[in-house]
């Protein structure tokens, strides 16, 4: 069986999508340019190059305030999406808050900080439910009635809870020793949970030949031409938040490199749209010491991803073999940006200083990218003048493990007020 997702053939005429189906756009090959029409396939039959949606969307795209009528989700970009018709499931998930933080700024030393916050996205608290909102309405638009997921454990909550809500069966595939708050909330929505002795290395190529066996919609794989591009959204929203424009700089934690690459191709777009103005901004990237291919890529200057064995706390971003990790370089060296790794110690002092600055409480992912962008701007490569935006990405009540420890310990007292003004007075 093959490790990879499936490979596309060029088909006969693509039918018109069904009642109740979405239809979608066609994919084509980023390395050959071979054009499939749409199917569960993720990888080029003639080069094995990643395949990506076709845009030819017919007629003027919507303007700012046409974009601004519509309701509060992604799918109010949808002309910038790869579905050409309307969704049928996932309709409620986006628009997470775009928090000014000037305590943050000072920290960082940055004339303004941001924080995108998709520590509270609808339904499950992450942004992968963006990319599930996407890939779903792709599984339902080919007629797929099981999805499932390899995932390090946000991607399965978005998989678990949105498949449920659709009415579509679901298999999740996780690492044997995934953080507690992401199992049960993972399992609580009824899929067929499967834990996998292994990293998720062992996990991801598992699912590639389970996508081969069982013809299932894996979002992540056999759906990931479609299922990515619901990260652009983080971009458009930022850029709608902002007042139609672009900030100077941009942070995100990196796992296979996908949001990145999302991220500044959205920017790119939406300037090719003519809904901003100005610059797309340089992208910077963040992960941990114990799991940085993509950071030591961008170092190197290098084409080629060297494969690592993750050894970190930070399991949602531990991804030592990252399928966009290349991508994720070029973008981050194409924007000016670069790319910073930070200890496990460092990035549990990140959770709190973001919890204290800003009020939002992240997982791991969102310490390591507080203080990747401390390290960027201590070197100067986050300049004073710059507005930067923080992608948090997760919410911390998910991996409360990697916090508890570091947390002082709360007094236990009798309810009696004089032990309360012995606290005080200490």
């Amino acid at each position: 069986m093959s490790s990879l997702p499936a490979a596309a053939s060029p088909a006969a005429p693509a039918e018109a999508a069904l009642p109740g189906r979405p239809a979608l756009a066609p994919l084509v090959c980023r390395r050959c340019g071979a054009r499939f029409d749409p199917a569960p396939v993720a990888v080029c039959s003639e080069c094995v190059g990643p395949l990506e949606p076709v845009y030819e969307t017919p007629g003027a795209l919507p303007t700012r305030a046409e974009i601004e009528a519509r309701p509060r989700s992604i799918w109010r970009y949808r002309e910038l999406l790869p579905l050409r018709s309307e969704p049928v499931v996932s309709l409620d998930t986006g628009f997470t808050p775009l928090v000014d933080a000037p305590a943050l700024a000072r920290a960082l030393g940055v004339r303004r900080a941001l924080v995108k916050n998709d520590a509270v996205s609808h339904p499950t608290l992450s942004f992968k439910d963006r990319v599930v909102a996407v890939a779903l309405n792709a599984a339902v638009g080919l007629g797929l009635r099981t999805v499932g997921c390899a995932s390090t454990g946000n991607l399965a909550n978005a998989v678990a809870a949105q498949a449920a809500r659709a009415g579509l069966d679901a298999w999740i595939f996780v690492p044997e020793d995934l953080e507690v708050g992401k199992i049960v909330g993972t399992a609580v929505y009824g899929p067929r949970l499967v834990r996998v002795r292994g990293t998720y290395d062992d996990v991801n190529r598992l699912c590639a030949q389970v996508a081969d066996r069982f013809g299932w919609g894996l979002v992540n794989l056999n759906l990931r031409s479609y299922y990515g591009e619901g990260s652009k959204t983080m971009a458009f929203e930022i850029a709608e938040q902002l007042g139609w424009r672009l900030p100077d700089a941009v942070i995100a934690p990196m796992a296979g490199g996908s949001l990145v690459t999302k991220l500044d191709k959205g920017f790119h777009e939406l300037l090719g749209a003519g809904l901003v103005d100005g610059a797309s901004p340089r992208m910077y990237g963040a992960q941990a010491e114990g799991c940085a291919p993509i950071v030591n890529l961008v170092a190197s200057g290098g084409e080629t991803v060297t494969p690592v064995v993750p050894r970190t706390i930070a399991r949602s971003i531990a991804i030592g073999n990252p399928a966009d990790g290349v991508f994720a370089a070029r973008a981050i060296r194409g924007s000016g940006g670069d790319a910073q790794a930070v200890s496990d110690a460092e990035l549990v002092d990140g959770i709190r200083l973001l919890a204290r600055t800003t009020g939002i409480f992240t997982e791991t992912a969102g310490g390591v990218t507080v203080v990747a962008a401390l390290r960027l701007a201590g070197t100067g490569k986050l300049r004073p003048s710059d507005e930067l935006v923080l992608c948090i990405t997760g919410n911390g009540l998910k991996t409360v493990e990697a916090i508890q420890p570091a947390l002082p310990e709360a007094p236990v007292i009798s309810p009696k007020l004089r032990e309360v003004a012995a606290l005080v007075d200490a």
